[in-house]
């Protein structure tokens, strides 16, 4: 669904003027609803003026109206009459105004303190700073070290809540995806179990049989002593007899 053109702005005029959910509203401008809670609370998008979204053609009354009656609904941006080229999206440093500048350091410290799994390259893209702040903050070599206080850049308007939860999943797809691999490096991931652990023990009784049997083979049977035995058997029944 196509976004507002000043998607703060027109939370903030939906929020002060309208009993729209925080989701409906989250929804429609394409922020997160702890950033729609903390406009409600004046934590968020502080000096930034409401734009009505009626009077810019991208919403109507009756719309509103119909998804003030049912929370479940969302709202629909009205169809423009004027047809605008697709914006390509931009590529480089994100723009951090002036007024908002001195806040980086702080915010720098915030994510290094609560997600340590992100990357330099990751919190210059949110902050919009470069790695040797990063790494000015992180070893206290920065110029204004001691007046640095960890907040978080949603708060202070550096970047949205969707960009900073995005971030942190994709640092931990990463690391899992790293733990993973040193695992299988280090042998430790799961294999087959050799045949000596798999397969039972032959039993003892055999094992002992087995010479007995060997020995009996061992031994040979001549005829005399066969017939040795016979007569004998023969002249112990005939003195019974």
């Amino acid at each position: 669904m196509a976004q507002p053109l000043m998607p703060k702005a027109t939370a903030v005029w939906l929020v002060e003027n309208t009993a729209l959910t925080f989701e409906q509203v989250a929804d429609f401008c394409g922020l997160h609803v702890l950033e729609v809670k903390g406009i409600a609370d004046g934590d968020v998008a502080q000096g930034i003026k409401g734009m009505d979204p009626v009077a810019s053609g991208q919403l109507t009354r009756a719309e509103i109206e119909r998804c003030q009656q049912d929370p479940e609904l969302r709202l629909q941006v009205s169809e423009s009459k004027y047809k605008l080229p697709p914006i390509a999206p931009r590529k480089g440093p994100r723009y951090t105004p002036v007024s908002r500048r001195q806040d980086r350091p702080d915010a720098i410290a915030w994510l290094l303190r609560n997600h340590p799994e992100l990357t330099d390259a990751q919190v210059s893209k949110l902050v919009g700073t470069t790695k040797p702040t990063i790494q000015s903050v992180r070893d206290r070599s920065h110029w204004n070290s001691q007046n640095i206080k960890p907040v978080d850049p949603v708060t202070l308007g550096l970047c949205t809540q969707i960009e900073l939860d995005a971030a942190v999943q994709k640092a931990a797809r990463k690391a899992e995806r790293e733990r993973k691999k040193a695992a299988k490096a280090d042998g430790t991931s799961e294999t087959l179990l050799p045949a000596s652990e798999t397969t039972a023990p032959e039993p003892a009784h055999a094992t002992i049989a087995e010479p007995e049997k060997a020995e009996e083979e061992k031994k040979s049977y001549d005829a005399d002593s066969v017939f040795a035995k016979l007569k004998d058997v023969k002249i112990e029944e005939e003195s019974g007899d």
